[in-house]
């Protein structure tokens, strides 16, 4: 429906819709930022780099699009500043396309001198944070245990929604690394669902696992998740890219159709309390 009504307009129209759109959605960003104490790191992390190359598959390329990365990492930096390791250890950070949140997290905690190390399995994007002077490795997250890659703290910033068996990854993660905590953050929805939103657009071309959520779960089901797989939450926290005490809180419906309401992020720490009472684990060679 909306595809046909879109074919109806001229394109000044569509341009100046869009451009309104935006215009709505960048003010919403800004009031959610300062009323959930964003604001002030959201212009830190702009004076850290640009995020106009954050993604292989798109660029930033517009004022609006900067802002809506730069808040989002702001809840996923400050979930992740206290969780670093004192003094030295390894970070790793799986599913990096970057590099910006090593250097973020490097500005801000300058007394950690943990060395990060960034995992994805797109050549381009590794390439693109060894370039910057950075550590990176091309390799699927599944893999990375098995490759011999260890941590005192493994980040995975809206990974998890991408990989096809969540279960036994996290488990692995649980019971085969000698890890101190998961940082972790996906889209936050309401109701657990299904994505693989190209079929549902019937957009038939070649995907990456880089393009397609598979699994989008509420806070409820991603508690359930982590116990099941051998973790327990310290904390947890919900961004959403709207103001909950303005008018513009209106724009709920708007982010929830056009994008995500938010992000649910959580620290987590090993425990087996619930895992251990599980008797079919594969094994984690």
């Amino acid at each position: 429906m909306k595809a046909a009504i879109k074919g109806l307009l001229p394109a000044s129209m569509l341009a100046k819709l869009s451009a309104g759109r935006e215009n709505l959605l960048t003010r919403s960003l800004r009031a959610a930022a300062a009323e959930q104490g964003l604001a002030a790191l959201v212009e830190r992390l702009a004076a850290v780099g640009d995020v106009g190359e954050q993604y292989t598959t798109m660029k930033m390329d517009s004022a609006y699009l900067r802002l809506k990365v730069l808040t989002q990492h702001a809840f996923q930096v400050a979930l992740a500043g206290p969780a670093l390791p004192q003094g030295s250890g390894v970070v790793v950070d799986i599913g990096d396309s970057s590099g910006a949140h090593t250097q973020y997290l490097r500005a801000l905690h300058p007394d950690c001198k943990a060395e990060f190390l960034s995992v994805n399995l797109d050549e381009s994007a590794v390439a693109k944070i060894k370039a910057k002077g950075l550590k990176a490795m091309l390799a699927r997250a599944e893999d990375v245990l098995k490759l011999g890659v260890t941590a005192e703290v493994f980040l995975l910033f809206e990974t998890l929604e991408h990989l096809a068996d969540p279960f036994n990854f996290l488990h692995a993660l649980a019971s085969k690394s000698l890890c101190r905590r998961l940082v972790l953050s996906v889209p936050y929805v309401r109701r657990s669902r299904l994505g693989l939103h190209h079929i549902r657009q019937g957009l038939r071309q070649k995907m990456t696992a880089e393009r397609v959520h598979l699994l989008e779960l509420c806070p409820e089901d991603l508690r359930l998740l982590f116990a099941h797989t051998g973790w327990r939450v310290e904390t947890e926290r919900i961004y959403l890219q709207y103001p909950a005490r303005s008018a513009l809180r209106a724009t709920r419906a708007l982010w929830a159709g056009h994008d995500f309401e938010g992000f649910y992020g959580a620290v987590l720490s090993r425990d087996d309390s619930w895992s251990s009472l599980y008797a079919d684990w594969p094994r984690h060679d």
